[in-house]
């Protein structure tokens, strides 16, 4: 497992890394911002109010659209899709890909789940929302993909892979998310700055030790 963990692709393709986290420390202070901003706070702000759906939200057919996009989001929706890429990254011997995907993924929801009631923000009452697990889900996953379909491209062409697919998987899930009512949009632009933050900072460490850099040597132990 070793030895096909090394030959594997990298998570995180040499050619994004120096912008990936670029990205990761804009995410981050992004929303370390927003967090501090709307802690405790029950209504929408001046930049949500404009962009929230009426109390009917969306209508016909669009409501079903919107619904299917927020069932990925959802734990049943979301483990069949890890399911699907799993699958796809062992048939191709993406190993690096698949642990980035499990582990990365997996930390963009717990990130998104400690943070709600740390920060207290909620919508119709009593229901946390920021940041919104779901958008924060729909961006790491593209994110992936983005490294997939970018580790054999020049620069430019790379960034533009990864912040096109991170932008259009993210605003899909935002707007389904707000036009349901679940979320401000002002959370669903925190789920964003959680996936920015987190993926390239996690594919870059399953890089590291998947080529034996990360690990601590037994004292005398040559590198390899």
């Amino acid at each position: 497992m070793r030895d096909r963990l090394k030959t594997s692709p990298p998570a995180l393709p040499v050619v994004l890394r120096t912008p990936s986290m670029v990205l990761a420390v804009l995410g981050f202070l992004t929303l370390i911002a927003l967090g501090l901003r709307f802690a405790g706070h029950s209504v929408p702000s001046a930049f949500d109010a404009p962009l929230l759906p009426g109390p009917d939200l969306i209508g016909d057919p669009w409501w079903y659209f919107a619904t299917a996009i927020d069932f990925c989001g959802e734990p049943l929706g979301a483990t069949l899709i890890l399911a699907l890429v799993l699958g796809g990254c062992l048939l191709t011997n993406r190993l690096r890909t698949a642990v980035l995907t499990v582990v990365g993924c997996g930390l963009t929801v717990v990130v998104t789940s400690v943070l709600k009631p740390l920060t207290g923000r909620t919508i119709h009452g009593s229901y946390l929302s920021f940041p919104s697990g779901h958008t924060a889900f729909a961006t790491a996953l593209a994110v992936i993909g983005a490294y997939v379909l970018a580790g054999r491209s020049g620069r430019g062409v790379a960034v533009a892979w990864t912040v096109g697919l991170a932008v259009v998987s993210g605003f899909l899930m935002a707007w389904a998310e707000v036009g349901l009512g679940a979320h401000y949009p002002t959370d669903t632009i925190g789920g964003f700055a959680v996936a920015l933050a987190i993926v390239p900072v996690t594919g870059y460490w399953v890089d590291r030790l998947a080529d034996g850099k990360g690990r601590i040597r037994p004292s005398g132990e040559k590198p390899a």
